[in-house]
C-alpha cells in the first residue's frame, strides 16, 4: 500500500535559500514564538496533531517544527508510547523549541527535507504544518517523505496560499519583519 497524503488546506508559496538562510535567527524564534503562534498557528497545530493522532501511529516524524508548536501539541494528543522526532532545518528554531519542552520526551534533530537523516520506512506518519510550501524542490521533498513512510503511512501537512494571496499572514509578515 503507498503512503497517503492528507492536505488540509490550500497549497502555495515558495522559499528561497537565502530566505532560509537569513531568516529565524537572533530574537526571531522568540518573536515568532511569542506573537506568530498564538495569533496563527497554535489553531492549525491542535487540528493537525488530532489528525496525527487519528491515524493511530507508533513513530511521528514532525518536518519544519519551528518553534515546536505542533510538537507540543503532538506530545499531549498521542499516547506516551508513540515516538515523536521533530526535526527543522534552522537549528536556532529548534533549539528554541527544545528548550521550551513538551509534556513528555521528544527526540529534537535538525534535519534537511531534501535528504532525511532516516532509515527507509521508519516513520507511521510524517507531519508538516505550513512548511511544504518552502521546500525548494518539493518533487524531491515529497520523494524523501515517503521513503521514510513505512508502506500505508501517512503524510499530513497544512499549507496556505501565497503570502501576496493571504492578506493576514502578509500583514503579519510585515509587522514582524520590522522587529526583525
Amino acid at each position: 500500500m503507498s503512503p497517503r497524503f492528507v492536505d488540509t488546506l490550500a497549497e502555495g508559496c515558495t522559499m528561497n535559500d537565502t530566505d532560509a538562510e537569513s531568516g529565524f535567527v537572533g530574537s526571531i524564534p522568540q518573536l515568532y514564538e511569542r506573537y506568530m503562534v498564538p495569533l496563527m498557528f497554535e489553531t492549525y497545530a491542535a487540528d493537525l496533531a488530532a489528525r496525527v493522532a487519528r491515524c493511530k501511529p507508533s513513530r511521528v516524524l514532525e518536518i519544519a517544527a519551528g518553534t515546536g508548536v505542533v510538537t507540543r501539541q503532538l506530545a499531549s494528543a498521542l499516547s506516551s508510547d508513540v515516538s515523536i522526532v521533530a526535526t527543522d532545518l534552522n537549528r536556532p528554531m529548534l533549539d528554541h523549541a527544545a528548550a521550551i519542552g513538551t509534556s513528555r520526551p521528544v527526540e529534537w534533530r535538525q534535519a534537511d527535507v531534501m535528504n532525511l537523516p532516516f532509515p527507509d520506512q521508519a516513520f507511521d506518519v510524517v507531519a508538516c504544518q505550513f512548511g511544504v510550501m518552502f521546500f525548494p524542490d518539493k518533487a524531491k521533498a515529497y520523494s524523501e517523505v515517503r521513503r521514510v513512510l513505512r508502506p500505508g503511512g501517512w503524510f499530513v501537512f497544512n499549507v496556505w496560499d501565497r503570502i501576496d494571496q493571504n492578506e493576514f499572514a502578509a500583514t503579519v509578515d510585515q509587522a514582524l519583519q520590522s522587529f526583525a
